[in-house]
């Protein structure tokens, strides 16, 4: 553990997240291209420098992958990107499958998750291209699993795997076609960008290592 160099990578990534957020609020297309790709590497450098398990950096590696490749405003691009994502949610899912489940209604969780499940792609599925509607599924029924597993580690992990849920969806009305909110790209960054930190502070809970005991290293 290097705690001065994880303080400075984490002030880093602070930085970049508030200069990416507000290219987007102003319009500033090449001020979040340049912003948007060194996100994750700062807050994955971050992570390792506190010790992280090496299951947490690499998803936030593929989340680095898959920031990417979503710059590229093609279907190719689109799917790459997304598995990429969903790699990353795989090492989650790994992660958090040796935690300990937190105090808290599972079962109840567990139901609402479906739901909002079923009735997200339920109701995306008519208004996405063809060819997307079988991979978006597939790819939210991953993302619902993640987040949903987040909650074995408490609170933060668990409002980090809601917000990235809340993230995607936007980037799946936007690809439906579906009435936007203002600036909507500025959302969908401020929510992952929340997500993933949170995800993060989570798993690195305690500041020793001991907030991820017993999870895969």
């Amino acid at each position: 553990m290097n705690p001065r160099l994880a303080h400075a990578l984490l002030v880093s990534f602070g930085a970049m997240a508030a200069a990416d957020l507000v290219s987007l609020a102003v319009g500033l297309g090449a001020g979040h291209a340049l912003t948007k790709p060194l996100l994750m590497p700062l807050l994955a450098a971050h992570a390792a420098a506190r010790g992280a398990p090496r299951l947490l950096v690499a998803a936030l590696l593929f989340g680095w992958g898959g920031d990417t490749l979503l710059l590229f405003d093609t279907d190719p691009a689109f799917l790459a990107g997304m598995a990429s994502f969903a790699a990353g949610h795989v090492c989650y899912l790994t992660l958090f499958k040796g935690a300990p489940r937190a105090r808290g209604g599972g079962r109840w969780l567990a139901v609402a998750y479906v739901i909002a499940l079923a009735a997200t792609v339920t109701l995306l599925w008519p208004d996405l291209p063809a060819g997307l509607r079988i991979p978006v599924a597939a790819y939210s029924l991953l993302l619902t699993a993640m987040a949903y597993g987040a909650t074995r580690l408490g609170f933060l992990t668990g409002v980090g795997g809601a917000l990235f849920m809340v993230s995607d969806t936007l980037i799946a009305t936007s690809v439906a076609d579906w009435p936007q909110l203002p600036g909507p790209d500025f959302w969908v960054m401020l929510t992952y960008v929340a997500a993933q930190f949170l995800l993060v502070k989570g798993v690195l809970r305690d500041g020793d290592g001991v907030g991820f005991r017993g999870l895969t290293t």
